[in-house]
């Protein structure tokens, strides 16, 4: 298959996305379930946009835990772009 065709297809694949706003809210609902009784999930959150939105609904046996805007000393990947 020649490149273009490939490079075609790939960019045809539909990918996942967060579009519709219910759909963090969801997801974050599942990963709710999965945790034990009684335990506590924690989540470490980048910039995405969506992290920040308040339409975010955050189950009690989880907590989100937002990065600073840049922090590289938290992030080890940011050393790679410094």
């Amino acid at each position: 298959m020649p490149r273009a065709a490939v490079a075609h297809a790939r960019r045809a694949t539909p990918r996942p996305t967060f579009s519709a706003p219910s759909a963090p809210n969801a997801h974050l609902a599942e990963i709710s379930h999965t945790v034990v009784e009684g335990a506590h999930a924690g989540f470490v959150l980048d910039g995405v946009g969506w992290h920040g939105s308040k339409a975010l609904r955050c189950p009690d046996n989880i907590t989100l835990l937002p990065l600073p805007p840049y922090a590289p000393e938290i992030n080890p990947i940011e050393e790679v772009w410094a």
